[in-house]
């Protein structure tokens, strides 16, 4: 479960937070008025940006970026 926390106490104990973070790696909510505003999460290492996600399953770009594009390749409704 998320822990939430006012802006106030985020500010004075900010070192003590990202300690917490670190050791057990659950989020934590950052409120202003009771509403939520921020989330403070573990930092993650970006990932291989060629290696294709998972969740996109077979939706890689596998053309040229940098090639023209030519009319024939526009939906005949955009031409």
């Amino acid at each position: 479960m998320k822990k939430a926390i006012n802006i106030y106490e985020a500010k004075a104990h900010l070192s003590r937070l990202i300690a917490e973070l670190q050791q057990t790696g659950q989020p934590i909510t950052i409120c202003r008025n009771r509403k939520p505003v921020a989330d403070l999460v573990p930092h993650r290492k970006p990932g291989d940006p060629l290696k294709q996600d998972p969740l996109l399953k077979g939706a890689a770009f596998r053309g040229d970026p940098c090639a023209p594009v030519g009319e024939e390749d526009w939906p005949e409704d955009l031409r």
